[in-house]
């Protein structure tokens, strides 16, 4: 495993790495990155836009360099592109650079979190459930490969995600105890 002290969350887009990210880097008081917000800085214009304009493939060369130059850090939380994984490249970087965590929810999950989204551009075709489904059986396999831990999201609130990823990277030694702050009360509710 990593000996740079990155953790980098993968999932489906809608996994919640984004948001389980921000809430793991705050409670191990590290710096947060979101490769698409990066991404999304260097071509000037949404992912989205991107696509259309230039497509998937010219996308993932950019994301590559991307994720290349996050994982040169260290102690750094990693939220990636859904699609990351896509590229032997980035499965390899990943699983050597940082403590990978795999994000895992079933289409039908990510569909309820996701129907009424218009930024992800895999996502607007006439039936999103069944795209989801179809990305889902090709990628599920390559998450798996490059994550050195597993999460099933399921409905658990980010809290207690973020408590499940923390007990998993120090029983797996990716962090210490020392590293890892008491989780912060929080009323019950």
């Amino acid at each position: 495993m990593a000996r740079s002290g990155n953790i980098a969350l993968v999932s489906m887009p809608g996994g919640g790495k984004s948001t389980i990210g921000r809430h793991l880097a705050r409670r191990l008081n590290r710096e947060f990155a979101d490769a698409d917000v990066v991404v999304e800085r260097r071509i000037g214009c949404s992912i989205r836009e991107f696509f259309e304009r230039e497509g998937e493939a010219r996308f993932r060369d950019i994301e590559q360099e991307v994720i290349a130059e996050l994982l040169s850090a260290t102690n750094l939380v990693l939220a990636t592109g859904g699609g990351v994984v896509l590229r032997e490249t980035n499965r390899e970087s990943l699983h050597a650079r940082a403590a990978v965590v795999y994000l895992r929810s079933t289409p039908e999950d990510l569909y309820r979190r996701l129907r009424y989204d218009t930024k992800r551009p895999l996502l607007q075709v006439p039936d999103p459930l069944a795209r989801l489904r179809e990305m889902y059986a090709l990628r599920d396999p390559l998450y798996r490969e490059v994550a050195h831990f597993h999460v099933d999201t399921g409905r658990p609130s980010v809290p207690t995600l973020v408590n499940m990823i923390m007990m998993q990277l120090e029983l797996g030694g990716a962090i210490d105890a020392a590293d890892a702050p008491s989780p912060i009360d929080t009323p019950p509710g």
